[in-house]
């Protein structure tokens, strides 16, 4: 088998939906016959000779993809025209409930002064019924082109309100990148847009808590055109036990996940334990959980005693690297330095893992990242054929910011780009001027050459969102948040 990340050269599959299967294991998912596997994955044991598929094909642009940034730029965020129909304690949804979900824009169109703390939003909170009404982050974006589209698809976490523990993830589709379609609820069709991924249901499982996704890659065969792809999500999944540990030298109230502790008493120095998985799909929105080798379905487990990733492991995000060489990036809690930090870990077929050890941790004494750094998301850079880390940098006063760091072979040789954040959060009175962070980076290919950064932003007074902001050119050092399209 070969496996691809995300590329201009793959247009995202769309078929129609299969029967959803809760778990499957290593091997039942590469044995024939299945209703979910295609044909091309028909086999005893899943090869570890993988391989890239060419990311070389026409660009083509329906729209301006120049958005004009500015320290003061600013941007209105529309209200939906219709709200959806919630889900349920269970997320269950009746037929009554199925009729009324379709989808509805969430789209920041023009600028406007009334709309000022808005700037760089580009997706809000949904609707007071909707899935994601409390609470949305971890966006994962990609982006596909052919010759006749250009689609943007952002899986993201959500919660509604009432359901302060069940994270779900749901999925968002542009033309553009900046003007996203969501749905209030499940996604029914392989063309819907809503949420497509709940808890898992088993009770020894280790995502029965909650899911947010982390990375999204593509895997196809040499054997078929690559349009017989399938989507691999990499996603953190949460379960209810609360980990105790003390350190009475923070500032601040450890928390995982990010953002669910004020909804959840976990208490100072507790947070929920968590691990990585994998789920595929023929559509990006109906997934099958493939279960790991750890007992819980898990990829890879916690480590033990006093190593730094005791605690929990979250934010899985995994990179290609070549042959057999898969990468995946993660973070936890360094109990014994008291910091956030970022392990690697190595795989032959993206399945079976072999931790490699901590490659990030704490800044230097009063940075923006003094407490560590979490949530990496890291991408091979076209033009310098480096590896780029986007990162959430904890400050010790626990505000978040993104910082950069680069390395020449993406393994343990990593230098942060600089001294400071390449985003802070906004002045005071924006929806963003409390944290940032939960970076996903996207390099363009067009004139400018520049990348775009979504993050999850919070704002003093609770506001949630997501933005996105654009470097100036290749220079990965700046970001300023979108304004809109230069006319």
């Amino acid at each position: 088998m070969d496996i691809a990340s995300p590329s201009s050269s793959m247009v995202p599959p769309s078929l129609q939906p299969h029967n959803t299967v809760s778990k499957v294991s290593i091997f039942q998912s590469l044995t024939p016959p299945t209703t979910f596997i295609p044909s091309w994955a028909s086999s005893t044991k899943p090869s570890t000779t993988l391989s890239p598929v060419s990311s070389k094909v026409p660009f083509f642009l329906r729209c301006s993809t120049h958005p004009d940034t500015s320290a003061n730029s600013e941007t209105q965020h529309n209200k939906p025209n219709n709200e959806p129909n919630s889900i349920s304690s269970s997320q269950s949804v009746s037929q009554s409930d199925l009729a009324a979900s379709e989808a509805f824009s969430s789209s920041p169109p023009l600028e406007s002064s009334h709309y000022s703390s808005s700037r760089g939003l580009v997706l809000d909170l949904g609707p007071s019924n909707a899935w994601d009404s409390a609470d949305i982050g971890s966006p994962v974006v990609k982006r596909f082109l052919s010759d006749e589209e250009e689609r943007w698809f952002m899986w993201y976490h959500g919660r509604a309100k009432g359901h302060p523990s069940s994270d779900l993830i749901g999925l968002s589709i542009s033309k553009n990148g900046v003007h996203w379609e969501r749905g209030g609820g499940p996604a029914r069709s392989s063309s819907d847009v809503g949420f497509v991924m709940s808890c898992g249901k088993d009770w020894w499982g280790f995502d029965t808590g909650g899911i947010r996704p982390s990375e999204m890659v593509i895997m196809s065969s040499s054997r078929v055109r690559a349009s017989s792809a399938v989507y691999w999500l990499y996603f953190t999944g949460y379960v209810s036990d609360r980990v105790e540990f003390s350190d009475q030298s923070l500032e601040f109230s450890v928390e995982n996940p990010d953002g669910i502790n004020g909804d959840v008493s976990c208490g100072n120095g507790k947070v929920l334990k968590s691990l990585p998985g994998l789920a595929i799909s023929q559509d990006g929105r109906h997934w099958a959980r493939i279960e790991g080798e750890h007992h819980s379905g898990a990829l890879i487990d916690v480590g033990s005693g006093k190593e730094w990733d005791s605690l929990f492991i979250s934010s899985p995000q995994v990179v290609y690297h070549g042959n057999g060489d898969i990468r995946m990036y993660y973070h936890s809690f360094d109990v014994e330095k008291g910091h956030f930090g970022i392990g690697i870990a190595r795989s032959r077929d993206g399945i079976r893992w072999v931790k490699l050890g901590k490659i990030m941790g704490g800044g230097r004494n009063g940075s923006f990242d003094e407490f560590g750094a979490m949530n990496p998301c890291v991408t091979r850079n076209r033009s310098g054929g480096n590896y780029v880390m986007a990162y959430e940098g904890v400050a010790a006063d626990g505000r978040r910011s993104i910082g950069m760091a680069v390395s020449p072979d993406g393994l343990k040789e990593w230098k942060r780009l600089q001294d400071e954040a390449i985003l802070w959060p906004s002045d005071q009175g924006y929806w963003d001027d409390k944290d940032v962070g939960s970076p996903c980076m996207v390099e363009m290919d067009n004139e400018g050459n520049e990348w775009r950064l979504y993050y999850r932003g919070v704002s003093n007074g609770g506001r949630i969102g997501i933005g996105m902001a654009v470097s100036e050119g290749k220079n990965i050092g700046s970001f300023r948040r979108w304004k809109g399209f230069r006319v």
